[in-house]
């Protein structure tokens, strides 16, 4: 469609696309705004506790070799009454974790500890389903989730109880750090982007009265909480986004903890990320499915129903990445046939708008918790570079979520990395890669051909922004294929396990 009602379509779909990303961009300037206005409204407990109540702590495990000791161990040293703590294992794992995770549970029960090894021979309902086989055997009143990949501080429970002398009070979220952030350049840029969900947007949510969600791991539940609210359920891939919004409808208040901080481990490659991200952002469509209708028929303020609406549906933004990155040549073309000067009113305000919105966002984060502007500063073009690079493989769960198509829970590789040393490419549990490498191997060989184009006959205006299409698309690209390969050359059964 080269003639003029070509022309104008094309232009019409490239401005509504940038539009609505320009209106989550503004969403995300809002959850600054709301974290420094709500910024020294820290949460203060109801009141004391009359006594330390027991608490189920639960470690729903799947093919953990590397990480269950340090879990396990950590767990132990949390400085609880003993005659008051529970430790549940749910292992659901198909190697040699199950016999690593019941020995360190026999070690610990001659220890004096209340701790049980629950394997299952199936993965029915997943991590909802572990979760809420647990909670049918549960003796606490009270439970702590966590990951296989965590290391709680001693104090988590003994900060985060006291909360719960608010009868209303269901669930207490402690901040997610980041064991190997200084990894390699790519846990470093997870680190940033977590840190802007951490930081700024639970602190925002929770402090401005707007819901927010439990994050599956390093959070406290009240167990008549999860009860009646309906228990985990594993119709969506985020069963902890689900019964949170489940729970806070129901009348709960959640309270989050910005100042304590349970560290985690960042995936290490690609592949690894691109799976957790797969499963997050389908996860989060498929939640909105599910409770959006109900939250807009509910009785809430419309503050916390339109908050909802852009929590659950920002991963859209991934599919309108891909869209505004094929309409984005053709749109350069015809804006220099008609003339830059004329379009200028409708490019600058939605480009500078959405820029600013994502700078404040993500230097107001680090700014936060004491790292400096300046080195996060330098990384945000990687930032950006890797929203761009990851939208293929994100777009793809979306249109699977909104299709109805359903998928496993493909847990996330971990190999116990800290700090900035560790081994992981002789390991096995390499997540496997899928067809959005092909995707974005195509997406950069456009864009740099669109590139050469561009430099052959002057668009230079076009330039920066075709470079940084390219690098987002060429830069996951490489990386996921040097993870696919290092998996397929180094060990010949290193897939084992992935899912």
């Amino acid at each position: 469609m080269t003639g003029p009602l070509g022309q104008t379509l094309t232009l019409a779909a490239y401005y509504a696309v940038l539009a609505v990303l320009a209106v989550y961009g503004a969403h995300r300037g809002l959850m600054v705004y709301l974290y420094y206005r709500h910024r020294r409204d820290a949460p203060q407990p109801a009141g004391p506790l009359a006594a330390w109540p027991r608490v189920t702590v639960q470690l729903p495990i799947y093919n953990e070799v590397y990480v269950v000791k340090r879990l396990v161990e950590s767990v132990a040293a949390i400085d609880y009454p003993r005659e008051a703590l529970e430790i549940q294992i749910l292992d659901d794992s198909d190697d040699d974790t199950r016999e690593v995770a019941q020995a360190l549970a026999e070690r610990l029960a001659a220890r004096g500890f209340a701790i049980s090894h629950r394997a299952r021979s199936h993965r029915k309902g997943f991590k909802a389903g572990a979760l809420q086989d647990g909670l049918a055997s549960a003796s606490g009143e009270f439970l702590l989730i966590l990951d296989a990949d965590f290391v709680p501080g001693p104090d988590i429970l003994k900060a985060c109880l006291p909360y719960f002398a608010d009868p209303e009070v269901g669930m207490v979220q402690t901040r997610w750090g980041h064991l190997n952030r200084d990894f390699s350049r790519l846990t470093r840029i997870q680190a940033i982007l977590l840190d802007g969900h951490f930081v700024i947007e639970h602190t925002a949510r929770h402090r401005s009265g707007r819901f927010f969600n439990f994050n599956g791991t390093a959070g406290v539940w009240r167990r008549s909480c999860i009860e009646e609210s309906g228990g985990w359920q594993a119709d969506t891939l985020t069963e902890d986004l689900d019964l949170s919004y489940r729970a806070q409808l129901a009348g709960w208040k959640f309270v989050y903890l910005k100042d304590c901080v349970a560290p985690a481990e960042v995936p290490v490659d690609m592949n690894g990320l691109k799976s957790q991200q797969h499963r997050w952002t389908k996860g989060s469509i498929q939640t909105g499915h599910k409770l959006l209708p109900e939250i807009w028929r509910s009785s809430l303020p419309w503050k916390v129903k339109v908050e909802a609406f852009f929590h659950l549906t920002n991963n859209l933004s991934y599919v309108l990445v891909v869209l505004l990155a094929l309409l984005l040549v053709p749109a350069i073309l015809i804006r220099d046939r008609i003339g830059w000067q004329r379009l200028a009113i409708l490019d600058f305000p939605l480009f500078f708008g959405a820029t600013l919105s994502f700078l404040a966002f993500y230097v107001s984060s680090q700014r936060e918790i004491g790292r400096g502007w300046k080195p996060t500063l330098r990384s945000l073009p990687l930032l950006l570079s890797l929203g761009i690079g990851i939208s293929i493989n994100n777009a793809r769960a979306v249109l699977e979520a909104l299709l109805g198509r359903p998928t496993g829970f493909t847990r996330t590789p971990k190999y116990s990395i800290e700090g900035a040393r560790g081994e992981w490419k002789t390991k096995k549990y390499r997540a496997r890669g899928n067809g959005s490498m092909a995707g974005e191997i195509l997406l950069a060989a456009y864009f740099f051909a669109c590139l050469v184009f561009a430099v052959r006959f002057g668009y230079w205006i076009a330039v920066p922004f075709l470079l940084v299409f390219f690098q987002g698309f060429a830069s996951t690209a490489a990386l996921s294929a040097s993870s696919w390969w290092n998996a397929r050359r180094r060990l010949p059964g290193l897939m084992h396990g992935a899912g």
